[in-house]
This record gives structure tokens, sequence and C-alpha cells, in this order.
């Protein structure tokens, strides 16, 4: 029996476990199966958190497909806030994850501001811009709210674009009304619209930045699943100092037997 914790940042949910001993060797069908909304417990993905020797512990991230995948803001946030239920950290943390070094800070009411890595380069293209954040993404403006279905449609379109083979990309669509950015995204590794997504938010503002030609480097940000924040340092097309911001809340723990999935 497996003891597993649910977290959530802005809807966007995921399943940990504390592999802190490496008794969790989780094989790709077996997180497929937890992952799974209808025959599972259900998430966006699955962490392990596990021991590094020069940080305050690792995270490996996985999405609900199964496959080990690159960088995941709510995810990072998320295993931060577990981190901290666990009484490894307190107020502040560094973690290493896929993309490197993370810095990291708890505040009140659920909320965690993690610091992304740099962005050195945006690659215009004629309905877009494309960067990586720790996770590519492809990132589109567009004048009106978007329903699910044309999320998906549409994303799911781009997300196999020849232009970003082998390896595909995420893709956000962004609507800039009332001073913030309403986001959609469709996220890879899930091959669904996702309620938020952490590396897509940052790379929305920053992409926000360069589109709207505009000295402001923060964006308050509407996921269809809650409110993020994203703030940067800009110098010319390189960008640092940025920092996702939001809730990451404990949903329930529970136990599963791993050898009947």
């Amino acid at each position: 029996m497996v003891t597993f914790y649910k977290y959530q940042g802005a809807g966007n949910d995921f399943l940990l476990l504390d592999n802190r001993k490496r008794q969790h060797n989780v094989a790709h069908h077996q997180i497929k199966a937890l992952c799974d909304r209808r025959f599972g417990v259900g998430a966006d993905g699955l962490m392990l958190l596990e021991d590094h020797p020069a940080a305050d512990f690792a995270m490996r991230y996985f999405n609900s497909d199964g496959n080990e995948a690159t960088m995941c803001g709510n995810g990072g946030r998320c295993i931060v806030a577990f981190a901290n239920k666990l009484q490894l950290i307190d107020q502040s943390t560094t973690f290493m994850a896929v993309d490197g070094l993370h810095k990291a800070v708890l505040k009140e009411g659920h909320i965690v501001s993690l610091e992304m890595q740099d962005v050195k380069s945006i690659t215009t293209h004629p309905e877009g811009y494309f960067l990586d954040t720790g996770s590519p993404h492809f990132v589109q403006f567009i004048e009106n709210p978007m329903e699910h279905d044309e999320v998906v449609r549409l994303g799911r379109k781009l997300r196999y674009h020849k232009l970003f083979a082998p390896g595909g990309t995420n893709v956000n669509f962004v609507l800039p009304a009332n001073d913030a950015l309403h986001v959609w995204t469709y996220e890879r590794g899930v091959e669904d619209e996702t309620l938020a997504c952490g590396t897509g938010v940052t790379a929305a503002a920053i992409s926000a930045h360069k589109h709207l030609n505009t000295d402001k480097n923060s964006f308050p940000i509407k996921a269809r699943g809650g409110d993020l924040h994203v703030t940067f340092t800009p110098e010319k097309e390189h960008y640092n100092n940025i920092w996702l911001t939001g809730p990451a809340t404990f949903v329930f723990e529970g136990q599963i037997d791993l050898a009947k999935r």
C-alpha cells in the first residue's frame, strides 16, 4: 500500500509521493492508471519528492500519460507546499528539478512563489510566440474567450505542428482584458486542456510584454482554475528574476495498492 497526497494549484492537480527512501519505483502504466480520472485517483500529473545532496529536496515530475516530463510550474509550487507539510522546509527553500535549481517562498494563505528559470530567447511566428520557460510553449493572442472544445481542437492542432517537432509543444491562448491576462492552456502529456499551467502562464506573461510592447513586468493571470501572478525583469530578449505566484493547496491523502494498477 502506497500513501499518496493530492495537491492543486489553481485547479492544476497532482499526486505526490514521498520517495526519500527510494521505495517507490512507479512504472509508466501505474502512473497512467493513478492519474486516470475515471478508474484511478485522477490528476494532471504525479511527482516524487526525493533527497538531493545539494538542495533541500529533488522533484521528479511525470505527466498523466505516464512519461517523465519537463518542468511543471504549478507542480513545483505544490511540491514546495508538500515539503513544508513533511517538515522538510520552513518558509523558504531551494530544490532541484529537471531544468535546474529553483528557489521558492511560502506565504500566508497557502500561497507559494516559485522562481522560474531565465528565458533567453523568444521566437516570433506569424501566429504567435514560441519560448521555453522550463517547458516549451507556443503562445497565441486571441480576441474572444474560448470554450473547452475550441481549446482542445486548436491546441491539439498546434501541439503537433511540424514547427515544434519532434517533441511538440504546449499551447496557450491569451486574451488581455481588464488589466489581466486570461489564459487557456492545452498541455502536452495530458493531451487536454488543463485548468492552469504554471510554465504556460509564465510564457503568456513574457509574450505579452513583447506582444503589447509595454514596460509592464507584472501580470495578474486569470486561468480557468484560478488566479496566478507572474513578475519578471526584462533585458532586451532576455528575461530573468521570473517569479510565479499562486495557491498551492492540500486536497486529501489516501492509500492505494500499486500492485493492482
